[in-house]
């Protein structure tokens, strides 16, 4: 036998309330017109009866789904789970929730992804992937979804984005090498077509050059994608070119987590023969062995404040949405797998 599903009617005959208090008490963006002690009660009714809203019933009403797809390029990159933590908490205490998907750092499935989800609805795309000309995100902004990106951006200067501030992150990482006295400094770059991998390898040959560290344009080697194991294959790309670099700079944490294990598979010592850092101070990376230094990213916050601007767009029914595109501060991590020359 199916069960009864419990009405909002019922809900107010037991609170003793007219149905359209409980549909606004129970409604975060409307709740506020009521006192604390009501919501209070009205809430303890509901969950009694087992009442819950009704997002299709809602959606009807509203013309919206309620729903946000939030896309990563690599869900098992420790990155992004504070990044989506912060979306969810954004989009909860508005009444939304969101759908994630992966896109395996793949442009074409990127874009079968974004298909995927907007079949399914969804009042806005928060996207953590995306290359810096990217014509499907570009292309569904303009046929008027509401789009944000978080951690990277496009060229297009109409989607918004919240960032870090990558140049500021390698000027402070790259000066940490030179005071510990490194003078010849590899880099291991991310891929040049996304906005952090072009970002921070501008930012390592501004500085490289006003540092004059040595030969420097000759121990720049480019990562296809973030992680260890094209942290090892840069590392030892970097070897056969030279044996004299005394540090590696890598553009994110899992290519320094593959630049220190290629290392070691050759018998040279970090950070007592060669210093490697980091970037975005993603969890654990203060666990490892050593304990990696590197540049914290407010991931938590790139999150919470990718929701927001996206609620904006979202219910932007005058057309006064003005873009935003934010960069966040980043903080200096000194740890153990840095030393002197």
């Amino acid at each position: 036998m199916q069960s009864k599903r419990t009405t909002l009617k019922e809900v107010a005959a037991a609170a003793n309330v007219d149905p359209s208090t409980v549909s606004r008490a129970l409604n975060p963006k409307t709740r506020g017109l009521y006192r604390a002690e009501l919501i209070s009660r009205i809430e303890q009714i509901a969950r009694e009866l087992g009442y819950q809203p009704n997002a299709t019933a809602r959606g009807l009403r509203t013309n919206r789904s309620m729903m946000v797809g939030v896309l990563i390029p690599d869900i098992t990159n420790p990155i992004f789970p504070p990044i989506v933590r912060g979306i969810e908490d954004a989009l909860e205490a508005h009444g939304y929730a969101a759908i994630i998907a992966n896109a395996d750092a793949e442009y074409d499935r990127e874009s079968n992804r974004i298909d995927w989800l907007r079949s399914r609805g969804i009042d806005g795309l928060i996207v953590g992937s995306g290359h810096l000309k990217d014509n499907s995100i570009v292309q569904n902004h303009k046929s008027g979804l509401p789009v944000v990106m978080v951690n990277r951006r496009v060229d297009d200067p109409e989607i918004a984005s919240v960032v870090s501030d990558d140049q500021y992150g390698i000027e402070q990482i790259v000066k940490h090498v030179y005071d510990l006295n490194h003078r010849s400094v590899g880099f291991i770059s991310g891929p040049q077509h996304l906005s952090t991998g072009r970002d921070r390898y501008e930012a390592f040959l501004k500085v490289a050059k006003k540092l004059k560290l040595e030969n420097f344009e000759s121990l720049i080697v480019e990562a296809k994608y973030y992680n260890e194991a094209e942290g090892a294959r840069c590392t030892q790309e970097l070897l056969d070119r030279s044996n004299e670099f005394t540090a590696i700079i890598s553009a994110n944490d899992l290519l320094a987590i593959g630049a220190i294990a290629s290392l070691k598979e050759f018998g040279i010592r970090c950070p007592e023969d060669v210093s490697v850092t980091g970037f975005n101070d993603m969890p654990f990376v203060d666990r490892l062995n050593p304990p990696l230094t590197t540049v914290r990213i407010e991931s938590y916050k790139a999150g919470y404040r990718a929701s927001e601007i996206l609620l904006k767009q979202i219910h932007d029914t005058e057309n006064k949405f003005v873009c935003s595109r934010e960069v966040l501060p980043v903080q200096l991590m000194v740890r153990g797998s840095t030393g002197p020359a």
